[in-house]
């Protein structure tokens, strides 16, 4: 769901009269950037709302942050930084950290403390990958298939993806070497805790490319994360990559034939960072919604919308039904037991010291 900035400034300057006063030091308005959809639509209720509601600050959504790093770098160039807060995937807050694009975060100065007084620090726990990042979600990237397309034998692993013979059909891949360069080292045969090292190297990355390669043509490639939901529900592919949250509302929301493969789901962090150069006042806005906006009820409140696992361990017990459905949400979390008998951990630190050149080598490979 998308709401227009018209709709935004109107519920916020419902509750602002008489407010202003109060966060006089603060900006009026913001800009918060995220990702879209569903994901972007469990923000507006679990965040937004309520901030506005609490505060009478406008909130105006942009949903650029696919491409954060490289609109960052141009704000920062530019000397003219138009975003307030933006919610990035960890790999992404620590090359911008790295780069000075983003601000450092006090966590246990900064962030609130666990309802039983746990510091913010011990809370998020090992999340805290970067100085500047603030955990929101864990969420996978693992896929989806259709069930009235595999017969009487559901695939159970995600090597299921390279044997085309068992499960002819296109399969949805995203337009990125991130996971499917893990996963085709995965179906090639390198032990899981070998997969980086063997991707550091030029003979692994070809190795990755050559595995893909079986497969290239029964490809559809995807960029946008609802593309793979809507080629299962059309019945344009057998099985696709995506991220948890989407096949979720496939299969739970629109009650699509649709089933999930959990084995070797790539976890992953997604949250907010800060972007350096704010004035103070905007400053000040920004980190008192932050301050607001991770705290253990609201991002227990998230998952009141999508299927993603708070980051905080003091959220995970308040995790509830569904708004909407009525139905429990923590068996569709990633981080479920059942669910995560084999999941495979996503190296940020790999990423963020190789993305730029893999991408490359990836591009020019899908170009040949």
């Amino acid at each position: 769901m998308k709401l227009t900035k018209t709709l935004l400034a109107t519920t916020a300057l419902t509750v602002a009269a008489g407010m202003a006063s109060a966060d006089g030091h603060m900006a009026s308005e913001m800009t918060i950037v995220s990702w879209g959809g569903a994901y972007s639509n469990s923000q507006q209720q679990a965040y937004h709302n309520p901030y506005m509601e609490k505060t009478g600050v406008t909130i105006i959504n942009d949903e650029s942050s696919a491409e954060a790093v490289a609109k960052l770098r141009a704000m920062n160039e530019a000397g003219n930084v138009t975003w307030d807060v933006v919610d990035v995937v960890a790999a992404d807050a620590i090359r911008l950290c790295d780069e000075g694009l983003a601000m450092e975060i006090d966590a246990d100065e900064q962030l609130a403390p666990a309802p039983d007084g746990t510091s913010a620090s011990d809370d998020f726990g090992d999340l805290l990958v970067s100085d500047c990042f603030i955990p929101q979600i864990v969420y996978s990237t693992t896929f989806g298939y259709r069930t009235d397309m595999v017969g009487d034998n559901p695939p159970t692993s995600v090597c299921a993806v390279f044997d085309t013979e068992t499960y002819p059909g296109k399969r949805a891949l995203e337009k990125r070497p991130i996971n499917n360069m893990e996963w085709a080292l995965l179906c090639d045969g390198v032990p899981k805790d070998e997969v980086y090292d063997v991707l550091e190297t030029e003979e692994g990355q070809q190795q990755a490319l050559d595995k893909l390669g079986t497969i290239k043509d029964d490809v559809i490639w995807w960029s946008a994360g609802a593309d793979t939901p809507q080629l299962l529900a059309d019945g344009e592919i057998v099985m696709g990559s995506t991220y948890n949250g989407r096949l979720f509302s496939v299969i739970e929301e629109q009650n699509q034939p649709v089933a999930m493969l959990w084995d070797a789901q790539v976890f992953d962090l997604d949250g907010w960072i800060i972007p350096a150069g704010l004035s103070d006042e905007r400053k000040a806005r920004a980190l008192d919604y932050i301050m607001f906006a991770t705290d253990t009820q609201r991002l227990a409140d998230q998952a009141k919308y999508i299927s993603y696992g708070p980051a905080r361990m003091s959220s995970a017990p308040l995790v509830g039904q569904h708004a909407e459905l009525g139905i429990d949400m923590a068996p569709h979390m990633p981080t479920d037991p059942e669910n995560a008998k084999n999941t495979f951990l996503y190296n940020y630190e790999f990423w963020a010291d190789y993305r730029d050149d893999i991408d490359a080598k990836f591009q020019a490979w899908l170009a040949q």
